[in-house]
């Protein structure tokens, strides 16, 4: 064990002392800030000046274009620098000799609008046309259906003797969420912000625990590419078992992730706080997060020697990470749905695949729903299982593949390794 303890507190000394990990620690609550600083900005600029966005509009009634003519003038009004700029066109040619549809593929305009319907019941439709469509415009053309809608509800209401601004002011109904404290009398109102960083913590875990196992994990690789070419590991395998060097990488290692991995959180609940935001971390949220964060990173770590010790350069190691990278992917991808339904089936088969336990446990467990204590204490005891069926795999294939240079050992050899006592 003291072994173990020399190579890990070695592996940890090395790491950081570099200067570009001291730079990289260092840059993370600058980049945190930063982000927070160009969020807040962005959510309050209202755009930048863009040149006016072209619509063709037919309408079979001249009340409701008029109308339509008005909602666009009022978003105009308000809305100086990004306007949107309608032109009447004439009845249909015939399918398409439809001017409107003409003008629309030769790119005089970038949408056409087709309002018909019953002129007598006053009811009528909207059918928006486009052709090649740019991402730069999509938020326009978002605003013209909205101003259309608007135009063809305000016809309607006209039509039927209804008053707009009662019906609006009818249907408007303000909701303020509040949230209780412990105490009697601590209440705080939640506005939007609030609300998208509740709903952001399961991913803030999440993310956590996918960066710093992976991240920090794949200094394993390059610790062992490194030393394994330049001939290292055969001094340090004439002091250590190849065991011992293997362990002591992967607890220096684990104790880097932790380091880098509690400023990070350090560093965005600081971000979360100096924007006034309020976010409950329990203390067994925390224990949760550290346990499934430590068996998560040895087992990704043993996968890891294991790979690194049957390879001789980095490119080498791309093909055999790419299925060990695609579990941690998925849950990554999917936290949502996982988010959503944290005790749906979906969530629980992922919770007893080893590799995607630790990120889809802590995710379930900081959305706040009651989770069977049963279900975590088994998805800790699997996950302690998969760890070590995962360490026995690794050593075998570092104890023989670790002094192995200038070939690639063939599957037959890695299962002969295997077996061997």
């Amino acid at each position: 064990m003291q072994k173990i303890l020399r190579v890990a507190a070695r592996e940890y000394v090395e790491t950081v002392k570099t200067k570009t990990f001291l730079l990289g620690l260092l840059m993370v609550p600058v980049i945190i800030v930063g982000i927070v600083l160009v969020s807040s900005r962005i959510s309050r600029d209202k755009g930048t000046a863009r040149g006016p966005i072209r619509i063709a509009v037919r309408c079979e009634s001249a009340d409701l274009f008029a109308k339509v003519k008005a909602s666009f003038d009022q978003h105009n009004l308000t809305h100086s620098l990004r306007p949107i700029t309608i032109e009447e066109m004439p009845g249909d040619g015939g399918g398409d000799q439809d001017p409107g549809k003409k003008k629309l593929r030769q790119g005089g305009v970038q949408a056409y609008a087709v309002v018909e319907g019953d002129p007598n019941a006053g009811d009528y439709d909207v059918r928006l046309y486009t052709h090649r469509p740019k991402p730069a415009h999509m938020d326009a053309l978002w605003t013209v259906e909205s101003l259309l809608r608007r135009a063809v509800v305000d016809y309607r209401c006209e039509r039927r003797g209804l008053d707009r601004a009662m019906l609006d002011k009818i249907r408007y109904v303000p909701i303020e969420r509040v949230e209780l404290g412990a105490a009697s009398g601590q209440e705080q109102v939640q506005d939007k912000g609030h609300q998208v960083a509740r709903m952001m913590v399961p991913f803030a875990f999440m993310y956590l625990i996918f960066m710093g196992i992976v991240t920090t994990g794949q200094q394993m690789l390059s610790s062992i590419i490194e030393e394994k070419n330049s001939r290292i590991v055969e001094v340090l395998l004439s002091a250590v078992s190849p065991f011992e060097l293997m362990a002591g990488k992967i607890l220096g290692l684990a104790g880097i992730g932790l380091t880098v991995t509690a400023l990070w959180a350090v560093a965005a609940y600081g971000g979360v706080r100096w924007q006034g935001l309020s976010i409950d971390v329990s203390g067994a949220m925390i224990g949760y997060f550290l346990v499934y964060y430590l068996l998560g990173f040895v087992l990704f770590s043993a996968l890891l020697a294991s790979v690194g010790s049957v390879c001789n350069t980095l490119k080498e190691t791309q093909s055999l990470m790419m299925p060990i990278m695609l579990v941690f992917i998925v849950p990554l991808i999917s936290w949502f749905k996982l988010a959503q339904d944290p005790n749906g089936l979906f969530a629980r088969v992922l919770s007893y695949i080893p590799p995607a336990t630790p990120m889809v446990m802590v995710l379930r467990l900081s959305t706040g729903s009651d989770i069977w204590i049963v279900e975590i204490l088994a998805s800790v005891a699997l996950l302690a299982v998969g760890v070590l069926a995962t360490i026995w795999f690794a050593a075998k294939l570092f104890r023989t593949g670790i002094l192995m240079y200038g070939k690639r050992p063939t599957p037959k050899q890695i299962l002969r390794w295997l077996v061997e006592k």
